[in-house]
């Protein structure tokens, strides 16, 4: 056991705030968990599944935890945090796991005290469940988890809050890296927004042809479309955040995205094959390159028995 935190908050339980409470304490990174939902539901919900000590007032779930974990949608954190900030102790440490970093980053600097440290952070892990039902403890393991401390604070006690919350999050099996807040949203519009975006777009494309019925495309859902749906099944109130809070980064590389679909669509117009070859043989070693890190398994079909 590895006990961290002797006590913590987590504000917002869905599949990531679930998931943080079974590991800490399946893996003994916290003794006592504070739980806040501001949907009773899920507050019962919560209580039900033994998630963690369940409140009813935000200010109470924080008061005397050491580390408070926002685990609601990116353009829902400053309201989350301003709603307990009055019950946060001296010192106490606040991180959230939003996907975009920069605008969480101004939105909570703007509100919180002065004597509360602020760790922002990002796991890249999840499902395309939502809920408290969805979490489970091994959720993070050997996945990053992205720090993102904010520039231009040099303070011991601050480098000091960093290390902790990163060690809370190796307890948790994850693995840690920093990076600026800035930076951090620019790859992410890249590996995870624009991914997001496109599978919205397609699904919803296929829902609106006049030439092929709904029906069809269920039926014969190969498996890129077939997974594209998995995607496009993730929480939209979150996906929604996600991109009116990360706009500059999105619009960046769709604008680029764009260009190169154009580009695409000449070499197909006019049976450039060796053009499409190219680019579709680079997209290959990228897969390969993605499962000798470790961020997938080799098996075929994804793993999948059908």
């Amino acid at each position: 056991m590895n006990i961290v935190y002797d006590r913590i908050a987590i504000i917002g339980v869905g599949l990531i705030g679930a998931s943080i409470a079974r590991a800490a304490r399946e893996y003994g990174a916290a003794n006592v968990i504070a739980l806040y939902d501001a949907n009773p539901a899920v507050r019962q919900r919560a209580r039900d599944l033994g998630l963690g000590e369940v409140f009813d007032d935000p200010e109470k779930a924080v008061a005397k935890a050491e580390l408070v974990v926002l685990c609601v949608p990116v353009g829902a954190m400053a309201g989350a945090i301003s709603a307990c900030s009055r019950s946060l102790k001296i010192g106490a440490i606040v991180t959230d796991v939003g996907s975009v970093k920069q605008a969480v980053v101004d939105a909570v600097s703007a509100v919180l005290p002065s004597y509360v440290y602020f760790v922002p952070g990002h796991p890249i892990a999840g499902t395309e469940q939502s809920g408290p039902d969805a979490g489970f403890a091994t959720l993070f393991h050997n996945r990053w988890h992205i720090l993102t401390p904010l520039p231009g604070d040099e303070r011991e006690a601050y480098a000091a809050a960093v290390d902790q919350v990163a060690e809370f999050w190796r307890a948790l099996g994850a693995n840690v890296d920093l990076m600026d807040p800035q930076r951090h949203d620019v790859v992410l519009a890249v590996t995870s927004h624009l991914p997001h975006l496109i599978a919205f777009n397609i699904v919803a494309m296929a829902e609106d042809l006049e030439n092929v019925t709904e029906s069809e495309v269920v039926k014969y859902s190969a498996s890129g479309f077939r997974d594209f749906t998995r995607i496009a099944a993730s929480d939209p109130t979150m996906w929604r955040d996600v991109f009116l809070n990360n706009r500059d980064a999105v619009l960046e590389i769709l604008g680029r995205f764009s260009e190169d679909l154009a580009a695409l669509q000449r070499a197909i117009r006019w049976g450039e094959g060796d053009t499409l070859y190219s680019l579709f043989d680079r997209a290959r070693r990228m897969r390969r390159e993605v499962i000798e890190a470790g961020q997938d398994t080799p098996a075929p079909n994804w793993g999948r028995e059908n």
